[in-house]
């Protein structure tokens, strides 16, 4: 089972043109996230989240256990001080490309990358296979809308809050469509949550198309 999280604006934006992102949720918005990460085996950034955030990637705000922490990093960009290598007694995975040096003080594992990337299916089957069956895909936007792209997600927390950027990083960026016919539009319920953001709760295996 594979979920995804992504806050946002209500014009679509998770981060402002000088890439400035907190804070856009509010705090339920956060006590949500941290839930969703008590709740799986592993939790996916990738290495811009990593880099421009510098998560720390452990429930806090919640009772809970720590997820997995794995991190896409396909050509060895992360700094050794990233809180996601914290010795903490968390599992950290890097994910590198098959000729990209090991990460000194992480566990390495190294998958076939293609035009530069790691195929979402690829990384899943593996986790699944090493016993990590529950993931959370937690950013950023463009690691999201990869496994989106891929039809690897079963769901997408969407959590939108009553803020206008105007302009900025958009969440979501698909491939292209050319007709509405062609449009994702999964059974969503609705929630409110107690400071005023909104979770759309995207069941991408229900799919309708038209």
């Amino acid at each position: 089972f594979v979920i995804a999280q992504l806050g946002q604006s209500l014009d679509g934006r998770i981060a402002t043109p000088t890439g400035a992102s907190q804070w856009i949720n509010g705090g339920a918005a956060l006590d949500h996230l941290h839930r969703l990460r008590a709740h799986v085996d592993a939790v996916i950034v990738g290495i811009g989240t990593a880099i421009a955030d510098d998560p720390q990637l452990t429930v806090r705000r919640v009772p809970g256990r720590n997820p997995a922490r794995v991190v896409i990093d396909l050509n060895g960009r992360l700094p050794d001080t990233a809180r996601c290598l914290n010795d903490d007694g968390t599992r950290t995975i890097i994910v590198r490309g098959m000729q990209a040096p090991r990460q000194p003080n992480a566990e390495t594992i190294r998958l076939p990358d293609r035009g530069g990337r790691i195929e979402p299916g690829v990384l899943t089957n593996y986790l699944f296979a090493q016993g990590m069956r529950k993931i959370l895909v937690e950013g950023g936007a463009t690691t999201v809308s990869k496994f989106l792209d891929d039809r690897v997600l079963d769901r997408i927390h969407l959590l939108v809050a009553p803020i206008i950027l105007g302009s900025g990083t958009p969440g979501l960026s698909l491939n292209p469509i050319a007709e509405l016919d062609a449009a994702l539009r999964p059974a969503t319920p609705i929630h409110q949550l107690d400071d005023g953001d909104v979770l759309f709760d995207c069941d991408m295996r229900d799919l309708r198309r038209g």
